[in-house]
């Protein structure tokens, strides 16, 4: 009986990830002729299309659709299994990148340190930083990032969750501006201005706004930016108020940030809304993973000290 060569198990992992040849090919580093051939060859294998045509894109079988989690799980076990333990003592001489999505506030505020000491204990490792474009565990599932940092919502069961601090949300103005001598501002002098917040789907409504709406008041948003560095690019030139978390705001006065922490005055809103947990989380299969525990000792570390 011939063996069957497990080398495909990878290039099924990836295509049924991904249902699409092209995005298949990139993520493994072929040629899209060559993802070509190996599909076929899958097709083949299985006595399934595996993957068929929709319009412009593709569409897994529902043969792929049941095989989509088990191939998942097998080439991630079989990884980690190939893969040598390491010690504490052995990220010296660590090879690895690994990748963290969150939000550009998050990196703005805790990366220099991050990278910094990441640098400093393993000068091979390299930390790569994606955007979160949205909240969903399908990266951590499949592999595609190591560690999600920000506000759990809409994760599986199975992701492991970590609170790294308590946060909250504060107003900030330029200097200069009329809010900015005030020693309080209340809501009449809150909704008196424009506002510009931060928001990935575009979203303008929030906490804040229902926090207002319980005063018979509304703010009128002047402006919705995809980042919390934006938000402070558009205040230092305008007299619009911004929405940012206080770490974010720490940060810059600790000279973290590129964002000019003489240029803005922080305040506490006028107004009751609840504050937020950040979180570190990651799937259960790094649980035993020494690197990656290695990785969130690393992160929460960087955050220490930064609770509300």
């Amino acid at each position: 009986m011939t063996e069957p060569d497990l080398n495909l198990l990878i290039a099924l992992d990836a295509l049924l990830a991904e249902g699409s040849v092209a995005k298949a090919s990139r993520r493994l580093g072929l040629s899209d002729s060559a993802m070509s051939r190996t599909l076929a060859r899958l097709r083949v294998v299985t006595s399934d299309p595996l993957l068929v045509r929709a319009g412009r894109g593709m569409v897994l079988t529902p043969y792929a659709e049941v095989l989509r989690g088990r191939t998942r799980d097998l080439v991630h076990e079989a990884v980690a299994m190939l893969r040598p333990p390491v010690s504490e003592t052995d990220v010296t001489t660590l090879r690895r990148t690994f990748t963290i999505r969150t939000n550009d506030g998050f990196v703005e505020a805790f990366g220099p340190l991050l990278i910094a000491e990441a640098a400093r204990e393993a000068p091979c490792v390299c930390l790569r930083f994606a955007p979160k474009a949205e909240k969903a565990s399908t990266y951590l599932r499949e592999g595609l990032a190591d560690l999600e940092i920000g506000v759990v919502a809409k994760m599986g069961p199975e992701v492991r969750v970590q609170a790294l601090f308590r946060d909250r949300f504060v107003g900030v103005v330029r200097r200069g501006h009329p809010l900015a001598a005030k020693k309080s501002v209340t809501p009449e002098h809150y909704v008196a201005f424009g506002h510009v917040v931060a928001s990935r789907t575009g979203r303008t409504a929030g906490p804040v706004d229902d926090a207002l709406a319980s005063l018979g008041m509304d703010r009128h948003i002047a402006a919705v930016l995809p980042s919390f560095p934006a938000v402070l690019a558009v205040v230092r030139t305008s007299d619009l108020i911004g929405l940012v978390p206080a770490s974010f705001v720490q940060a810059i006065s600790r000279g973290e940030g590129n964002a000019g922490p003489r240029a803005i005055r922080a305040f506490e809103l006028p107004l009751r809304t609840p504050g937020i947990t950040v979180s570190q989380m990651w799937h259960p299969r790094l649980d035993r993973d020494s690197a990656h525990r290695w990785l969130r000792k690393l992160v929460r570390v960087a955050c220490r000290g930064e609770a509300d």
